[in-house]
């Protein structure tokens, strides 16, 4: 693909990617964004982060600004097409430029026969743009902006936080971050903040987190690249003092990539043993950056975590350990506001197959674990099925599996674990429960 100018054309692809080829965003955006110029990206990621996040709204409001439904084989102009909608509705670009720009974009991609479609769509959505968002209104999809069978398992299982959730997940995620301890104190480093008029506070339930009152790019937060900071939400520094290892004893993060939890874990007690496992060497090669910039070091391990113990293929050296975290792969439904793309990517008989894999999981690596030992299960989803009837079922198939309170300010109490909702005390819906092995 030739150098695309336009970043409207860049946009396009990037949610064509996404949706129509079954590309993550971050993915997508990586092998999209090299074909445009750099002081556009920032513009680039808010057009797609915003079309995917308003996706079903605003495939409502392109079905009634044109009089049939765009041929498949010319999706990328619908593509543009709701990325133009999204920037007259929710951006502020005037409107005569947007119409114009967005009208060229189609040369960029090819399509010079669509600039008088795009055109008049474009002037039909600033021109009844009141009376759409009013019909949008009857619509619960479109102004939930959430697909129906997601929409289901919200009012199922969190019939009176529904509205919340919602809401929580059509916005953007706060900048959270993570302070290196073992490099500099959550006071020193806000002060340094301070001092670059970054504008932060500090988390409350993090002994280490700080979250910045408005993005900023990971370049200009002082210390990042000598590993002083992490991007890291509040709800996932749960972890690491939620496991609490503790010095001398062997530590096992079952799914690390990209080793965000890993480098915590190492943070919050440096003299652990541990053994960082993925089983997808690209993500893997993620850890390893991750900690050279932190100055960590763990043994990272190409394995897969339902192939443990006795089994063929298995990574695991015959050493028992102390504490285990699994992060299991889930629905990530707690995170839809930092990766809207969930909403495209995800369906609903997803949830069974990964329900199925959580407990395979379990059940692969409880006989690593010693007696006595502790395994802290977490995931980033809503869903009870994924976590604390997951974590239900396993107590009661294993004799010496031990459910252990959580004593916590933070999310709401389960039978078996806590549950952070999307928004709560603005953290990522997250779930954790503690395993103790009898």
């Amino acid at each position: 693909m030739t150098k695309i100018v336009n970043p409207r054309a860049t946009a396009a692809y990037v949610i064509y990617s996404v949706a129509h080829e079954g590309t993550n965003l971050d993915d997508a955006l990586a092998k999209h964004l090299v074909h445009s110029e750099p002081k556009t990206h920032g513009f680039i990621k808010a057009m797609c982060f915003g079309t995917l996040r308003f996706y079903p709204r605003l495939l409502f409001f392109l079905s009634h600004l044109v009089d049939k439904p765009i041929k498949n084989k010319e999706k990328i102009i619908e593509c543009l097409l709701l990325v133009g909608i999204y920037e007259i509705f929710y951006m502020q670009t005037p409107a005569h430029a947007c119409v114009s720009e967005t009208v060229s974009a189609a040369l960029d991609l090819n399509k010079k026969w669509a600039k008088g479609l795009i055109n008049a769509v474009l002037r039909g959505a600033l021109r009844e743009q009141q009376q759409l968002e009013i019909a949008c209104k009857k619509s619960e999809g479109a102004i939930s902006a959430h697909p129906k069978w997601l929409l289901k398992l919200i009012k199922k299982h969190w019939p009176n936080e529904q509205q919340h959730i919602i809401q929580a997940n059509n916005q953007a995620g706060p900048l959270s971050l993570r302070v290196n301890r073992q490099k500099v104190s959550r006071d020193d480093y806000l002060q340094r903040l301070t001092n670059k008029s970054i504008d932060a506070t500090r988390c409350a339930f993090s002994s280490v987190g700080l979250q910045c009152t408005q993005a900023v790019d990971v370049t200009e937060l002082p210390g990042f690249a000598q590993g002083e900071v992490s991007v890291q939400d509040q709800a996932a520094q749960l972890a690491a003092s939620l496991l609490d290892p503790q010095a001398g004893e062997r530590i096992l993060d079952a799914c690390a990539a990209p080793g965000g939890k890993t480098a915590h874990l190492l943070e919050h007690c440096p003299q652990i043993d541990l053994v960082a496992l993925d089983k997808v060497e690209a993500r893997v090669a993620r850890i390893r950056e991750n900690l050279d910039r932190l100055g960590l070091s763990a043994h990272i391990i190409t394995g897969d975590a339902l192939q443990a113990g006795d089994q063929p293929n298995s990574w695991w050296d015959g050493k028992p350990f102390d504490r285990i975290l699994l992060d299991a792969p889930c629905s990530a439904t707690g995170v839809i506001r930092r990766h809207p793309d969930i909403k495209l990517l995800r369906r609903s008989q997803d949830v069974a197959q990964l329900v199925e894999t959580q407990a395979q999981m379990l059940s692969s690596l409880w006989p690593l674990l010693k007696t006595g030992g502790m395994l802290l299960y977490s995931t980033c989803s809503i869903l009870a099925e994924e976590n604390d009837q997951q974590i239900q079922q396993f107590v009661q198939n294993n004799a010496s599996a031990e459910s252990r309170p959580i004593d916590a300010d933070w999310g709401h109490m389960g039978q078996y674990g806590r549950q952070i909702l999307p928004g709560e005390s603005d953290m990522d819906g997250f779930f954790y429960a503690l395993i103790q092995k009898k």
